[in-house]
């Protein structure tokens, strides 16, 4: 769980990093201009750490199944070489898939106006300056962006279908706690991640008005939550917290 954990850490510092740069430095000064490298680099560079993200919370669901529904054989079926090669195919096939929606999006002819009416680049907003016909960049675009997530989150609900299962046939109340919370964090993650893309992506008419803070939730604030989820289950953390806590008390009292 600790080596997924690393690999989601790693991502939730590459998400925020994509677009929240350039947006501050849009906010605090007066040049509104991102170079076309700029531009490519987002729409790459999202994609393919929201595909692999996504990708990895589906290995995590495993991860966790595997550990609830067959703890006796967990060390067995995930030992270091399979969860190095689950790893490395969630990177790689998110690669490929990012590189194939970039190079769709920006072999498009352009012409005329350049200003992109969003805060950051993406396929859907930059292909409306194309002038030639975006049906296909649209429909492979929206195709592999909502195929992914979608078949992630059919194979995360299948493995969490089977983990209550297991968990309701459990004797222990005990044991049904620690199995429950063991998968808490990995659900609060899984619902923060999945929400805020269901509505982009599903919703291409959403309004500028809730689309723009939907996206700033997804690529800023979730990445910041992910590790005090996590943190979280720790004792250590719980303890300190417990006294910080009891020890405003005291003062206070």
């Amino acid at each position: 769980m600790y080596f997924f954990l690393c690999n989601l850490s790693v991502l939730d510092i590459g998400f925020a990093s994509v677009s929240t740069p350039k947006m501050l430095a849009n906010l605090w000064g007066q040049s509104r201009v991102i170079s076309l490298g700029g531009c490519m680099s987002q729409v790459f560079f999202l994609h393919f750490l929201g595909c692999t993200e996504c990708l990895l919370y589906t290995v995590m669901a495993f991860d966790r199944y595997v550990a609830i529904c067959h703890p006796l054989r967990y060390l067995v079926i995930m030992n270091w070489r399979v969860c190095a090669i689950l790893t490395a195919g969630t990177w790689i096939t998110s690669s490929f898939h990012a590189t194939i929606l970039t190079s769709l999006t920006f072999t498009l002819p352009y012409c005329g106006t350049n200003v992109i009416d969003y805060f950051f680049c993406d396929i859907f907003p930059v292909v409306k300056l194309a002038c030639a016909d975006t049906y296909v960049i649209e429909t492979v675009s929206f195709t592999n962006v909502g195929m992914v997530p979608m078949t992630c989150f059919l194979l995360i609900l299948m493995s969490y279908v089977r983990i209550i299962y297991s968990i309701l046939k459990m004797n222990s109340a005990e044991g049904r706690r620690k199995a429950a919370s063991t998968c808490a964090s990995h659900l609060t993650v899984v619902t923060l991640f999945f929400g805020p893309s269901a509505l982009i992506y599903t919703q291409p008419q959403l309004s500028e008005v809730l689309v723009t803070p939907v996206q700033i939730f997804g690529d800023v604030v979730s990445p910041m939550l992910n590790p005090v989820i996590y943190t979280l289950r720790n004792k250590e953390v719980k303890g300190a917290l417990r006294k910080l806590r009891w020890g405003k008390g005291n003062l206070g009292g």
